[in-house]
């Protein structure tokens, strides 16, 4: 019995793990036109931008991933190995929003489609499924963005 806990006990120490380097991203908050306020984890290196909210199997409708990039862009993202469906939503350096892609499913084959936003971003917020309909978002609407890095804001 005892041999059979030290495995058992292994894997859940790597979810453990797992979820603990997920949490351990910088956070900070966007908050939209109707005043909602959501708490978004920072992606604001390469490495980290990749990773993105892949292999993540739930995401609270209060949560939500912000993407920053070191200058404006066009920056499209596309859904592999992310097992959610996601509203996009790209912010232009005056925290506006510049393009909205709306609940994206995961990707099911390779390759995967990619969603192009339809301007120049500074950053990207990723949010669950159906959160910019809920909330009325729509281009030209300000997102203010506390804690999160001022890049050409």
């Amino acid at each position: 019995m005892r041999n059979l806990l030290c495995p058992v006990f292994l894997l859940l120490m790597a979810g453990v793990v797992h979820f603990s380097a997920q949490s351990k991203l910088p956070r900070g908050r966007a908050i939209f036109p109707d005043g909602t306020a959501v708490t978004i984890e920072i992606a604001a290196t390469e490495p980290v931008r990749q990773q993105g909210l892949m292999f993540r199997t739930q995401l609270a409708p209060n949560e939500g991933m912000v993407f920053v990039f070191p200058e404006p862009g066009n920056y499209p993202f596309w859904m592999k190995n992310t097992l959610i469906p996601l509203d996009m939503l790209w912010i232009d350096a005056q925290s506006r929003i510049v393009s909205i892609a709306r609940s994206v499913p995961p990707c099911k084959a390779d390759p995967c489609p990619s969603y192009p936003p339809d301007g120049t971003a500074t950053y990207v917020i990723e949010v669950v499924s159906g959160f910019a309909r809920d909330h009325g978002l729509k281009a030209g609407d300000a997102v203010k963005l506390e804690g999160v890095p001022a890049k050409g804001r």
